[in-house]
């Protein structure tokens, strides 16, 4: 286990054990018809933060063993990945527990991080280079912003 990412992972563990069962609970009408601000209901949010732990695992994984990765970036085509998969009509269910088993297995990954590794970079598809440090450290940022949308639009349940 490394030590070195324990708030990280103490934070993704939190978020899944906070939300499961919220998320499970929200009826249909809220989690299919309220938007945010990028116009996707909750289903959509869910949806792009399963592709965001498939992405990121990936890469967390490939720069454990390449120095630099040239590995597409999906930020540009995030509504298209959204649409292609079409979460809108998924199940609900399994949704929920695709993101929770996603991201606890994420969990392991980053609890198993190479730590002499932790310099390599991706380069995203503006050229910019991020280190697989850094993009440890966003991941659990990136999943705090988009459960704060989700609490925003459940706020009134």
């Amino acid at each position: 286990m490394n030590p070195d990412y324990l708030e990280i992972t103490d934070g993704i563990a939190l978020i899944i054990a906070t939300w499961e069962n919220k998320l499970i609970n929200l009826e249909t009408g809220v989690i299919s018809n309220r938007f945010n601000v990028q116009n996707r209901t909750i289903k959509q949010i869910l949806g792009h933060l399963i592709d965001s732990a498939s992405n990121n695992h990936q890469r967390m994984i490939r720069l454990q063993y390449n120095s630099e990765l040239v590995f597409p970036d999906y930020r540009q085509d995030n509504d298209r990945w959204i649409a292609i998969q079409n979460y809108q009509d998924a199940d609900w269910i399994n949704l929920v527990q695709l993101w929770k088993f996603f991201n606890l297995h994420m969990i392991q990954v980053i609890q198993s991080i190479d730590n002499s590794k932790l310099q390599n970079v991706w380069k995203d598809f503006e050229g910019t280079s991020v280190t697989l440090d850094q993009m440890i450290v966003g991941y659990l940022d990136h999943l705090n912003l988009h459960m704060n949308e989700i609490q925003v639009l459940t706020d009134n349940e």
